[in-house]
């Protein structure tokens, strides 16, 4: 019997963890000046649970608020969040929110900060007390077992007061079948109300033809109609370049093999350019439904490795790629040694700092004409795999489910930013609805815009620091693109107009001003009709066979030997000689079975595709 397994259609499952980290705009730590946080003890308790609020927290003897009214007893909440990178009670502004609210503070006990991650996981199930909230992940068996030990609440019965959560029902019914037990047990993230035949990115698409802009507006802005037309571009943006920065030769491309899976991923990188995303060894574009076998000799993955090729005939790729990590990659491209960028978020992650962008220099996307960029769908049915329970030892369980119902609310998910999000925080606060539009406050464009996180929060929001108030519980209650339902308000504030014009440098005006005068990349692409969506519809994949999964290692060992090989090629006879001598070894290894396998799934998702469209239009 075939094992099967689910593909996870969200940004985050088909990136790699390198490659979500530099997407995501201000990663980094919330732990900066919580020196006094609480730690968790050996057998996984916080010593805090009776502490007092740390300094910038609310009172708990502070006067009536909403919260002490409906809820007259002031609890401290033990809050496990898998994902939380403080310590400790909550302090700060989102510590003053919760308290007028729901008259109670939260006892954060993170993985991350105490150490040992599974094992405090597994100390805290086996003394019978994970907490009163529980933000973490329900996959491998685990929202199985934690029902079956008792350990979370069934909600169902504290709905019915939730207008939020009942909004988000069937996404709840449908994460918590992974019980297999009847109840509500667990709230998916990021559940997106857009459709997963939209794409979920915020700024930039996933793929895109990434370029050092100031050098291509060096050589005039030439239009790129084709794929293989970048070349003799990339070539003269290679001379116009000069030196780098350290004053080292500047290439078109850099290459490294440490994603390489089935084939050679910097030329599956290339594919994307055209809406190709990869199903073993096939692949397929959503929208046409064409799939095509990876060493066919007119598949995208070999038209990729004769780009790369003829790149390296002209002198365009980085002669040490063959022995490079993407760690000596990510270096090359802040020295601005490298005018290409596989991924938008590489270019800019790393050359585009605040000193080349006010100087005008930086990458940006460029319009590939004949392209259709890949990018991936939302995800209506939320992100099961991290998601947030209610612990079965709650001393007042509906306000538990309140607070969830809450944090999924437009204001709950504005005010639930963080250094790793990008909503817009508080109304009033950080921002301003003038006429249907969103608009920074002076202090919002401090610490949102400028990125000044230790500005003081006016008297009325508490005490302390924009960054000590940020929220410790790292949770996106819905997807990065959602948007209010009643307002249209974007949550992401990085996709307002206003943080566009109050972003604006020399670089991205230029971009603008070359573009018809768009703001956001990815909304511009749209509109040319130049974005193929992966969708982010449930499909269970078959796996393969013991045996067929042995000749696949065997073949993807073959072509991704031989796909570096024929980059490096002397000459184009070398280069189709190659090519040959990959189609034959791997034929002979038996090769068209594991691609027959792989085109029948494929060919089963589209049909998963084209049900989900049935049912839902």
């Amino acid at each position: 019997m075939k094992r099967r397994k689910m593909w996870k259609q969200t940004v985050c499952a088909v990136m790699s963890t390198a490659m979500l980290a530099a997407a995501l705009m201000g990663c980094g730590d919330n732990t900066g000046s919580q020196e006094n946080g609480s730690e968790a003890t050996d057998d996984g308790n916080s010593v805090a649970e009776n502490a007092s609020l740390e300094e910038g927290s609310a009172s708990a003897t502070e006067s009536d608020s909403e919260g002490s009214s409906k809820y007259p007893e002031f609890l401290t909440v033990d809050v496990f969040g898998s994902q939380s990178n403080f310590q400790g009670i909550q302090p700060g502004w989102f510590a003053k929110v919760v308290k007028d609210k729901f008259n109670m503070e939260l006892n954060i006990i993170a993985p991350n900060v105490a150490g040992g991650g599974d094992s405090l996981y597994q100390t805290r199930c086996a003394n019978g007390n994970l907490g009163d909230l529980i933000f973490a992940g329900t996959g491998d068996n685990r929202l199985k077992d934690l029902v079956a030990t008792e350990l979370i609440l069934d909600m169902t019965d504290y709905m019915d007061g939730c207008p939020n959560l009942q909004r988000y029902r069937p996404q709840i019914e449908n994460a918590s079948q992974l019980a297999e037990k009847e109840g509500l047990w667990v709230v998916p993230s990021q559940i997106s109300a857009k459709s997963p035949f939209d794409p979920c990115e915020a700024t930039e698409p996933t793929n895109a033809p990434s370029v050092r802009w100031d050098l291509y507006g060096q050589i005039g802005y030439p239009e790129i109609g084709t794929l293989e037309d970048l070349l003799p571009i990339l070539q003269q943006m290679q001379e116009a370049a000069g030196e780098s920065d350290s004053g080292k030769k500047v290439y078109g491309l850099s290459l490294f093999k440490d994603w390489d899976g089935d084939m050679m991923q910097n030329a599956v990188a290339l594919t994307a350019l055209y809406g190709y995303y990869t199903n073993g060894f096939a692949l397929y574009n959503s929208i046409t439904e064409e799939i095509q076998s990876a060493i066919d000799k007119d598949s995208s993955y070999i038209r990729g490795l004769r780009f790369l090729y003829q790149a390296n005939q002209m002198g365009l790729v980085d002669p040490e790629s063959t022995t490079q990590n993407f760690d000596t990659v990510s270096a090359k491209y802040t020295d601005g040694s490298i005018i290409y960028s596989l991924w938008p978020w590489l270019g800019t992650g790393y050359y585009n700092t605040t000193e080349h962008v006010n100087e005008g220099k930086g990458f940006a996307s460029a319009i590939l004409k004949d392209g259709e960029y890949l990018c991936f769908g939302n995800s209506p049915l939320g992100d099961a795999s991290y998601a947030v329970m209610v612990g079965s030892k709650a001393k007042d369980p509906q306000r538990m489910v309140d607070f969830i119902d809450w944090l999924y609310s437009t204001e709950g998910i504005m005010m639930s930013t963080s250094q790793t999000g990008g909503a817009g925080g508080p109304e009033g606060l950080t921002w301003e609805n003038q006429d249907g539009k969103p608009i920074f406050t002076d202090f919002g464009r401090q610490v949102l815009v400028e990125k000044k996180l230790d500005t003081t929060v006016p008297e009325e929001w508490g005490t302390g620091t924009w960054k000590d108030g940020l929220s410790a519980l790292n949770y996106p209650a819905v997807g990065i693109t959602d948007a209010d339902p009643e307002t249209g308000i974007d949550y992401n504030f990085t996709r307002w107009d206003d943080y566009a014009r109050q972003t604006e440098t020399p670089l991205s005006k230029d971009w603008s001003e070359h573009n018809e005068g768009a703001l956001v990349p990815i909304k511009y692409f749209e509109e040319k009709g130049l974005i193929n969506v992966f969708p982010a519809v449930y499909f269970v994949n078959e796996d393969y066979s013991l045996d067929l999964s042995a000749v696949k290692e065997q073949c993807k060992q073959i072509i991704v030997q031989y796909s570096w090989q024929m980059v490096f090629a002397k000459d184009d006879a070398e280069f189709e000689s190659l090519l040959k001598e990959m189609q034959d070894t791997a034929m002979g290894l038996g090769y068209e079975d594991v691609y027959a396998f792989d085109k029948q799934n494929t060919e089963n998702r589209f049909e998963a595709v084209r049900q989900y469209k049935a049912k839902h239009t």
